[in-house]
């Protein structure tokens, strides 16, 4: 028995009747709880095998442990990790909502292909924030974002009022298709590198000073008044840019319609970049996984720890006064998702 005061070898009796065996131990199982716990954790905070095997060593094992050894004990992570993903979601309403994605590389049939990571926060109607969902698949592609908004909803995402995200075609189809009445509002750093595609890198830092005054005026119509004149302006010598600020124009300034105290926090989808560099941080380590149900365990753990912490040690993400001006009115019931 391997435990974190070493190895031990155990003689237990066999009775001809009852039995000797320690009602503290589980049979076939080498290794103690105590031991699991601590490789569990390490295992989530994105310590490689290979350290885990130090530091099972370490804490007085003499044969260490093997990868298999690892991944199978951390495959007991899955129920609970399981019911993380899967947890009703109908205690409170969701009024905005914000979806992102990164990539991570997974063996897949004997080949190494990238797996992307879908994320999804949420406010709550007192101004909280949740991780309500994550899932793992092989591309970004509406059917995919469908999918997994779907599955939101069956759990009891309900009272959306405005999604963030940036503008993946498979992504905003998705919404529009699922998330029936609410409004969509496209990621202003994202709009943003986009435009760097277009116009020469020398005029980049006076481009992006320009569009940040669109989202810096007092009000609605202010914002929606200031980007026909930034469009005007540079669009003169960049048409592109002024092609790109006219279409985008009724996506970008979505949040103008809601709270003036939410408009910074509703513009971008940045709430969700310290999610996706924890994941990294912890993929990173591993690099390639040896399959799609490592990628989902690993990512669901980083996002359930962070969920915790948001939890246990409350910070209003949005303030009580500025929700109650959102909700001044009686709120629209959101229909169901179409079955088209």
């Amino acid at each position: 028995m391997t435990t974190q005061a070493g190895d031990l070898e155990l003689a237990i009796p066999k009775l001809r009747a009852g039995s000797f065996f320690p009602s503290l131990l589980e049979r076939r199982r080498r290794i103690d709880q105590a031991l699991y716990a601590v490789i569990m954790e390490a295992y989530v905070h994105g310590v490689s095998t290979r350290s885990v095997d130090a530091l099972v060593k370490a804490l007085g094992s003499d044969t260490g442990i093997s990868k298999s050894e690892v991944s199978r004990i951390c495959a007991e992570l899955d129920e609970q990790l399981d019911a993380f993903r899967s947890r009703p979601l109908d205690h409170t309403r969701f009024p905005y909502l914000f979806l992102d994605a990164t990539y991570v590389k997974a063996r897949v049939d004997h080949c190494i292909v990238s797996q992307a990571i879908v994320i999804a926060t949420a406010v709550t109607q007192d101004g909280g924030r949740e991780v309500v969902g994550v899932m793992v698949g092989d591309s970004e592609s509406q059917a995919f974002w469908t999918q997994f908004l779907r599955h939101l909803r069956e759990r009891g995402l309900s009272g959306v009022r405005l999604v963030i995200s940036d503008s993946h075609s498979g992504l905003v189809n998705a919404i529009r298709k699922v998330m029936l009445g609410a409004a969509w509002q496209r990621c202003r750093v994202h709009f943003v590198r986009n435009v760097f595609a277009v116009i020469p890198k020398g005029s980049a830092e006076m481009v992006a000073a320009t569009i940040r005054t669109v989202f810096a005026q007092p009000t609605a119509d202010a914002v929606r008044t200031q980007l026909d004149t930034v469009a005007d302006m540079p669009g003169r010598q960049f048409p592109k840019l002024r092609e790109m600020l006219l279409e985008a124009k009724e996506d970008l300034t979505a949040f103008a319609d809601f709270p003036h105290q939410h408009w910074k926090k509703i513009q971008s989808t940045n709430p969700l970049e310290r999610l996706n560099r924890e994941i990294k941080r912890r993929t990173d380590v591993v690099q390639v996984f040896p399959n799609p149900t490592a990628v989902i365990r690993l990512a669901t753990a980083v996002l359930a720890e962070l969920h915790d912490e948001w939890i246990a040690f409350p910070r209003r993400y949005l303030s009580n006064e500025s929700m109650d001006a959102l909700y001044a009115d009686t709120p629209t019931v959101l229909p169901a998702a179409s079955d088209d």
